[in-house]
């Protein structure tokens, strides 16, 4: 059904003839409300508002110019399209007013058909940008659905596939959840102390934790005699359990070539693949040292290590809060990066509420 639901137009202007004369210009078209002063403008907006204003400038009181900047000022209004009528006809005045944010600036007397025809080309204008914002309001919701919708099979997946890690790998309990929570905790306390905030706060904090769960996917490739035994590893078994950072790296390549989540992934290959280098370069697998181990591999080092050591496992019983923290900083310089461990000192006692919250 065609809307024939007229646009509503408020006629300022402290002459009476200007304002009988615009009202029936305008009437047969608009809903028109002819009002004598600013100060009826902004009384009569409290109960409607229209869709253009047609604004005399020299009026006594409030002039237009005042008007239009009262209006500009105030959120209700802004977007409220302006047209000056007035008998000024120089450039500079043109100027002015179109400075303060009117649309269009118009001479009296008035010409009705331009007068007309001026009015419809803006009031056009305005329902074309209604619409443009709508519907790019209705994108912007799209896409934000779409993304929504991406990250939860995302974290299906990520999680779906950690599950399976922990599933396979009884020894080591819920050390993926307990090792997101300390990485969490530990990077909000890194940029809270300006620690490599240029580079953190250009991480995705949803990517980031999301991925992190992958950093023992390798895992899936140990075999369980060797992921559970129930003792101390030999040498040999130590040297095939050391190869899951690079099998860790391999899966989630394989993942990247069925999937369209390679930047999400490249997150994830960084936490598999260097979590286990040391600073001092005798890590593993590449040996790397420094600040050649991206920084997600640095701060996954503490948390994963941190758990260990809280942790039972079949050759060792848990360390307790005090002495893991002790450890981890013994290794300031050798295993782990040294700036790393004073922020780790300040959350340390966090780490301990985690991994009792999230015991076994």
């Amino acid at each position: 059904m065609q809307d024939n639901k007229k646009q509503k137009i408020m006629l300022v202007d402290d002459n009476k003839a200007n304002l009988t004369m615009g009202k029936s210009i305008l009437s047969e078209h608009y809903d028109v409300f002819a009002l004598s002063s600013a100060d009826k403008l902004f009384e009569f907006l409290k109960h409607v508002i229209p869709d253009l204003i047609l604004l005399d400038i020299d009026m006594p009181g409030m002039n237009g110019y005042e008007a239009l900047t009262l209006l500009k000022a105030d959120k209700q209004y802004t977007d409220i399209p302006v047209i000056f009528v007035t008998a000024r006809n120089s450039e500079s005045n043109e100027y002015e007013g179109l400075g303060l944010g009117a649309i269009d600036y118009i001479t009296k007397p008035f010409a009705p058909a331009l007068l007309l025809k001026r009015i419809e080309n803006h009031l056009l204008i305005q329902k074309q940008k209604a619409s443009l914002l709508e519907f790019n309001n209705s994108l912007v919701k799209m896409v934000k659905e779409k993304t929504q919708q991406l990250f939860n099979l995302q974290n299906a997946i990520i999680s779906n596939m950690a599950e399976f890690v922990e599933f396979r790998d009884v020894v080591t309990g819920r050390h993926i959840n307990r090792t997101q929570k300390y990485l969490k905790r530990l990077t909000e306390q890194l940029i809270e102390d300006n620690v490599y905030t240029d580079e953190l706060l250009l991480w995705d904090m949803n990517v980031i934790l999301l991925s992190s769960q992958l950093h023992d996917v390798g895992k899936i490739a140990i075999s369980d005699t060797i992921l559970n035994k129930a003792g101390k590893l030999t040498d040999e078994e130590l040297e095939i359990m050391k190869t899951h950072p690079q099998k860790g790296v391999e899966v989630i390549e394989k993942m990247e070539n069925t999937t369209d989540l390679a930047g999400f992934l490249e997150c994830a290959k960084l936490f598999a693949g260097t979590h286990h280098e040391k600073w001092n370069g005798s890590g593993y697998p590449h040996g790397l040292s420094g600040y050649n181990i991206p920084l997600e591999g640095r701060i996954m080092a503490v948390a994963d290590v941190y758990d260990a050591l809280i942790s039972a496992r079949p050759y060792k019983k848990p360390f307790t809060a005090e002495e893991a923290a002790k450890i981890i900083n013994d290794g300031t310089g050798t295993h782990f990066d040294p700036a790393l461990i004073g922020t780790f000192n300040k959350v340390k006692d966090d780490f301990a509420a985690i991994a009792v919250q999230y015991a076994d």
